[in-house]
């Protein structure tokens, strides 16, 4: 199948090809001088249809793909210049010509140009018309930036431009569920999008823009059509499907309202097909635009989380999901200078999950497997308000309030066979396990500019967080020998109880003097405070129903920790050529003090950190970044707590109170072009860190049952990385992409009294291509393999896919996608094979705001899929059961 798609793209790509002729030449003003980013446009003058179009490169030249015998306008614009248009009569030779553009042009002319244009570039923005890339079956934003040229959407949301990721997603300059990209990539209607700007070297702060390295930032906005501007708009969807009876649904509403003043969304969806909008994965990473204000000051001290592993479902890797999902997103001028914004999200879901897994003890070989069915109740709950005053272009004042509240329950049925020795043994374990914990995050900014050469910001976040996980383990066989423990119950009912709060505070204050136009000192003090309590309790319930506490201090943590990070920072930057240069030092003062067992221990030392941004612009659009920092690493209290801790019902964890901090230094660069002459999207990046000092892991096995403590150690991690993609459209209907990344870590711990070093090193590479016609179908093709190899194992995964999507009858909308699954690790012992076969047709009469659908998800009704992963003492290999065939008929009606 992979052949005779990859001949069918070679057979239209050269068709195509065969049936253009090319008007190229320059660009220049009347000295002479080439125009780079120059619009050029080709308009068809029979069919009024723009047949093709280019941007110049560096020494002003383009190149346009014409029909043979035809005339056509050419529409020539360049800011600063008088447009120009010319008329040409293709025959069926090349044509060349040099284009003189005069000085001054007419703004109103080259706006009405640049808006036909299928992508322009003004400044750091880069504007793609949405409509030059439609072809009929779009139905949300993901299915329009897929076909833009240089941006990628992954398959949970995230949105990336020139390697880098999205962090903002905007519609009409208004916040759109800040902090995540994934709601609006899966909801925004694509009939309301006129353009989609992507705004490099983002900066929320004005006034901050020019003294800052915001190259890594990114932001998108959604323009809307004017039609949907001061309306209602959206869509409403329902729908039934069957598997074996028709028992399926899916309920889907969707409304927006888009005003200058004000902004309301709302979007909800209850289905049992399996569609996620929030998966508990993409809840625990939703930042809610909060951004780390301490990436400067060379510290990292970062809260754990105390969860106890409940499975963070992605996409579908589930035997039965229903979901109930509800979100509002609003944004209000509440005068000219005041805006205030926010979003309330609630999910509510019920899973069933199946998994079959192999784990295997590096050091011994011995191997635990297990066939695992568990129900899972996840309710989750984000809301956030944002204030932001600006009286005047001098001042700004930020307020931001992110709370997240969960409701998590698990329980689970494990059948486990424990092969040790070549002996094998079999037991049935069930686990029940609870959370509910709470954050809430707070920022307060305020940011002023004196003059020209003096701004001042000062930026606080406090963090609250309770954590309140229990755990409970019964098991056939006595797991662990703890002191005051029954043994010889008919079974093994252990129990565990934590309690654990943090309260963080951030807080820095800068100052930026303007030395030259191109040049500025940045002063920083600032101060990281955290003050924790971590308590927990194991006990045993006997077979009679009482419950043995066990009382002995190995079992209990009663433990306070205070960590306290004082640091002067200087950074000067400056710009030189094309050259800008950040270098930068901190001071810092560190006290630590951990209160547990009735006695208290305190570290306290200075450390002087630096760090090094240096970018070279090579030309507008391309550039090489290095960045180097050198940092020091802190552990939270959950490291510290000396009292055992359940991390399951095979592993046991004890801390350590003199745990002191690791040291890393971290070297990066990364190498970017693209070129709008042929829209070639280069990107390399490369990493190297090396952890010294490190606090490892010291790792007893009894059979498969481990037991871990932390310590100092004088070993060292390392982890190289580097990723690379190359992209390019070509002969304005095509599009072609090439990645590659690669990893490699190195590890050092002691396991059963001997140092180990083991070593992961994943590799991914993917080629895929693709057309974008308005009246032919569509075709996507594409290769993935991953291989993953663990300190002698190599576990890999091949993935041929396809897309096709075809536009017909000016009704009917046809979507199939095809993948197809190889894995296999390198003995062969393990392998297996699945695909995965999706349709869709779509009938919607031209004016219509009612549109059919049919949709059958899971077509080969695949039963299963396989993951693996490494955790530096054992690899495991897993597969997990999928949701079978669904078919459903829904109805849409469009607002």
């Amino acid at each position: 199948m992979k052949k005779l798609l990859f001949i069918a793209f070679l057979f239209i790509c050269s068709f195509s090809y065969s049936q253009s002729i090319k008007l190229e030449g320059v660009v220049t003003d009347t000295k002479a001088t080439s125009l780079e980013m120059a619009n050029v446009m080709a308009v068809n003058n029979d069919t009024k249809a723009m047949d093709s179009y280019a941007i110049t490169n560096d020494k002003g030249k383009f190149v346009l793909n014409l029909k043979p015998n035809a005339a056509y306008s050419i529409k020539i614009s360049y800011l600063g210049m008088q447009n120009k248009e010319i008329e040409i009569i293709t025959s069926n030779e090349n044509i060349t010509k040099t284009i003189v553009l005069q000085e001054g042009g007419i703004e109103l002319n080259g706006v009405e140009i640049i808006r036909e244009m299928p992508v322009s570039i003004k400044g750091d923005t880069i504007v793609y018309n949405a409509d030059s890339f439609k072809s009929g079956t779009e139905r949300k934003l993901e299915d329009i930036l897929k076909k833009l040229p240089g941006v990628e959407v992954n398959a949970d949301g995230e949105v990336e431009v020139e390697g880098k990721k999205v962090t903002k997603l905007m519609i009409d300059g208004k916040d759109f569920f800040d902090g995540d990209t994934k709601l609006g990539v899966k909801n925004i209607p694509a009939d309301a999008i006129d353009k989609v700007q992507v705004l490099r070297n983002y900066s929320e702060i004005g006034a901050l823009k020019g003294v800052e390295n915001n190259q890594d930032n990114l932001a998108m906005n959604i323009k809307l059509k004017s039609g949907k501007k001061n309306f209602w708009f959206g869509d409403v969807t329902a729908g039934i499907g069957a598997y074996n009876e028709w028992d399926r649904y899916i309920v889907n509403p969707k409304l927006f309202y888009y005003s200058p003043n004000y902004s309301v969304n709302f979007i909800t969806n209850f289905n049992n097909i399996g569609e996620l909008p929030l998966t508990a994965q993409d809840y625990f990473k939703f930042t809610g635009g909060f951004r780390s204000m301490m990436r400067k000051g060379g510290s990292n001290f970062n809260v754990s989380s105390n969860d106890l592993g409940i499975s963070l479902l992605r996409n579908n890797r589930a035997k039965e999901i229903e979901t109930q999902f509800g979100a509002g997103n609003f944004s209000y001028n509440v005068t000219k200078a005041w805006t205030l914004s926010g979003f309330a999200i609630l999910s509510s879901s019920d899973t069933e999950l199946e998994t079959k897994s192999q784990s295997t003890i590096l050091d011994s070989g011995n191997q635990q497997k297990s066939d695992e069915n568990s129900r899972q109740n996840n309710n989750l709950g984000l809301f956030k308000l944002s204030s932001s005053f600006k009286p005047n272009k001098k001042l700004q004042f930020d307020y931001d309030v992110l709370a997240k509240l969960t409701k998590q329950s698990e329980i689970s049925s494990l059948q486990r066979e424990s092969i040790i020795n070549n002996n094998s043994t079999t037991e049935t374990i069930i686990t029940d396990k609870n959370q509910d914990p709470t954050s809430v995050n707070q920022n307060l900014s305020l940011y002023y500019t004196k003059n020209d050469k003096n701004i001042f910001a000062f930026e606080m976040q406090h963090l609250y967080q309770d954590e309140n996980p229990f755990y409970n383990a019964n098991l056939q066989t006595q797991p662990f020998n703890l002191s005051g423990y029954v043994s010889g119950q008919n079974r093994n009912d252990l129990n565990q109880n934590r309690f654990v709060k943090t309260n963080k505070l951030d807080a820095k204050l800068d100052y930026y003097y303007m030395v030259t136009p191109k040049s500025n000192i940045n002063v920083t003090l600032g101060n990281t405070n955290s003050y924790q309590n971590f308590n927990s309790h194991i006990f045993q319930m006997l077979d009679n129903g009482v419950a043995n506490n066990l009382t002995d201090s190995q079992n209990n943590n009663q433990v306070t920790y205070d960590f306290n990070d004082v640091f002067l920072g200087l950074h000067y930057k400056m710009l030189l050529g094309k050259l800008t240069f950040t270098p930068g030092v901190s001071l810092h003062y560190y006290d630590m003090n951990n209160g547990q067992l009735g006695t208290g221990f305190t570290q306290s030392f200075y450390r002087v950190l630096p760090d090094v941004f240096a970018l070279y612009q090579i030309k507008k659009a391309e550039s090489l970044t290095y960045n180097f920092s050198l940092s020091n690493d802190f552990t939270d209290i959950n490291r510290l707590a000396e009292g055992f801790v359940l991390s399951s019902f095979n592993s046991l964890f004890r801390g350590n109170r003199e745990l002191e901090n690791a040291t890393s230094q971290v070297h990066s660069l990364r190498y970017f072009k693209y070129n709008m002459f042929n829209f070639e999207n280069i990107f390399a990046n490369a990493s190297y860190s090396r952890k010294v000092d490190a606090v490892k892991s010291r790792a007893n096995f009894v059979g498969i049952n481990q037991s871990t403590s932390p310590f100092n150690s004088n070993l060292a991690d390392e982890t190289l990385s580097g990723a690379g993609s190359y992209g390019r459209s070509f002969l304005k209907n095509y599009k072609a992409s090439a990645n590659v990344s690669l990893n490699w870590s190195k590890f050092n711990n002691i396991q059963n009294n001997l140092q180990a070093t083991t070593e992961s090193y994943t590799q991914s590479y993917t080629v895929k291509a693709s057309t974008n016609y308005k009246n032919m179908p569509n075709l996507e093709v594409g290769y993935n393999l991953v291989a993953n190899k663990y300190s002698g194992s190599t576990f890999i995964t091949e993935k041929p896919f396809a897309k096709l999507d075809y536009y017909f009858l000016k009704s009917f909308s046809f979507v199939t996608e095809y993948e197809f699954y190889h894995y296999y690790n390198k003995s062969r012992t393990v392998e297996n094979e699945y695909d995965f076969l999706t349709a869709s047709l779509i009938y919607q009469k031209k004016g219509s705001k009612w549109e059919y659908k049919v949709a059958a998800t899971n077509i080969l009704n695949t039963q299963t899929l396989n993951d693996d992963n490494f955790s530096q003492f054992s690899t495991r290999t897993s597969q997990y059961s999928v949701q079978p065939r669904y078919v459903v008929f829904s109805l849409r009606y469009n607002l």
